[in-house]
């Protein structure tokens, strides 16, 4: 079994969380279990019966006081004054075997206080896009709330249609987002704001000052974290769908996934969310929504930090996630040495890639292979373009570029494709998974697509398939929040 601890998210004031026992999952059934995640924490390798029924929420621990955290949060730009964890129950904390406390919570275990009149329940098909996601974005080496285990259970739930219930065991040093703060600003509960500033700032940012200068370096610290994280998504191509104030980690992770998805081929104004009809949280808005909801934030922290040490702050966002978003994209162009231009070269790059309907991750991966003065390189990069001129005056550019570059060819391939992933979540992958776990009770390929998501860098034998581009219109689709 699992050592859980009280959390320390339970020492804070009742006005923060409420008490709630699990609703325990009928007849529950293991789906998948993270056997590396688990070893971290001393946890064997095939679980049995009383660790699953305590993953379902049926057999909570000794002593263990189950909550759920109240937040409000602004939802497509509308401040919504409560929200909370409607579906969702912080067991305790948890210890790794690197002395590392995480917070242990259960995701669809039932109704809360914060439900909003609905069933608290998750579906199989959500859990298995988020245990799939967290795991591919840590694979990928951006920061997220990690997944444990999905315990399933025939228990009927309904959203756009009759599906299965299921509980996700996921984990993070602290589930804390912008709305935690907001809730209590909008509300005029300063010393609650204060106390929660206090709480986060010793548990998780240890070397910030002492008195009244340690916020806005609190602050200053999350807006810089938030934009390393965003840089890391655009990078890579993954769009978060559904940006709230109440999405957002406090400690810069990445948070809820519900209508997530990684670009196929890359189109600027991408959108997963089926209901953002007007594109707020597309591919290429997700930097400014970040800005936007930082301000929110800081606007939450205004009883503790002045107006010009709030806008210092802010004004971080630009530079980190400029020079963040810089060099990642340099290491996946093979680029060491910094140059003025790389920054319209990248620029051309996105728009050649755009105008193309180019598919970003087998593009940017095959890229290793081009030889500036061997043209046969060149057409299997052209062959993926729907406009291949702009892409070919861009590779002219590119081989200028590198042979500005001391790094021989093979050196250079090979620091590429240590930045390019060759497996990605696509959109038709995860749901490939959810269709063979949900209509054959074939849970086979969740754990083949984790394992593989788990090292996304290293070509493994029998894995072609997963290496491809989607067939024509595979990944065109927007996703439900319950998704």
């Amino acid at each position: 079994m699992i050592n859980i601890d009280p959390s320390a998210f339970s020492t804070l004031p009742g006005t923060f969380h409420a008490r709630q026992a699990p609703t325990p999952l009928p007849a529950p059934y293991l789906v998948a279990y993270n056997v590396e995640l688990a070893a971290q924490f001393d946890l064997p390798n095939e679980p049995a019966e009383p660790l699953i029924e305590l993953l379902g929420g049926n057999r909570p621990p000794a002593g263990a006081q189950p909550l759920a955290a109240v937040y409000a949060g602004h939802q497509f730009g509308v401040y919504v004054p409560q929200l909370g964890d409607g579906r969702a129950l912080l067991l305790g904390d948890v210890t790794d075997r690197h002395g590392q406390r995480h917070e242990l919570q259960l995701k669809g275990a039932g109704r809360t206080p914060f439900s909003r009149g609905a069933d608290g329940r998750a579906v199989l098909r959500s859990t298995i896009r988020e245990y799939l996601a967290s795991e591919a974005m840590h694979g990928l080496g951006i920061p997220t709330t990690r997944a444990l285990a999905i315990v399933g259970s025939d228990q009927p739930v309904y959203r756009e249609q009759i599906e299965t219930a299921a509980v996700l065991t996921r984990l993070a040093p602290s589930h804390v987002r912008f709305g935690s703060f907001e809730y209590f600003h909008y509300r005029g509960m300063t010393d609650h704001v204060r106390r929660l500033a206090d709480f986060v700032i010793n548990a998780h940012f240890p070397t910030a000052a002492t008195g009244d200068e340690r916020y806005a370096e609190f602050l200053r610290e999350v807006v810089e974290r938030t934009a390393r994280l965003i840089a890391a998504w655009q990078a890579q191509g993954f769009v978060h769908g559904v940006m709230n104030t109440d999405n957002m980690s406090i400690l810069g992770l990445t948070l809820d996934y519900g209508p997530y998805g990684f670009l196929d081929h890359f189109e600027a104004g991408r959108v997963f969310n089926h209901t953002d009809h007007r594109g707020r949280y597309a591919y290429a808005n997700q930097a400014g929504i970040a800005f936007w909801n930082l301000q929110a934030l800081a606007e939450a922290l205004s009883t503790l930090i002045d107006g010009d040490a709030r806008e210092a702050a802010l004004q971080r966002f630009e530079p980190v996630f400029v020079k963040a978003y810089g060099e990642l994209m340099c290491r996946k162009l093979g680029l060491e040495r910094a140059d003025a231009a790389d920054a319209d070269l990248i620029d051309r790059l996105l728009h050649a890639l755009h105008d193309g309907r180019v598919d970003y991750p087998a593009f940017m991966r095959r890229l290793g292979a081009f030889r500036p003065h061997d043209p046969a390189t060149r057409e299997p990069l052209l062959a993926l373009s729907r406009a291949p001129e702009a892409l070919r005056d861009w590779l002219d550019t590119y081989a200028a570029r590198l042979a500005t570059e001391p790094v021989p060819d093979a050196e250079r391939h090979a620091r590429m494709d240590a930045a390019n992933p060759l497996y990605v979540l696509r959109t038709h992958l995860a749901e490939r998974a959810i269709r063979l776990a949900s209509d054959a009770r074939d849970y086979g390929e969740i754990e083949r697509l984790r394992r593989l998501l788990a090292r996304p860098f290293t070509p493994q034998p029998g894995a072609e398939f997963y290496a491809e581009p989607p067939p024509d219109g595979a990944g065109d689709f927007a996703l439900s929040c319950s998704s």
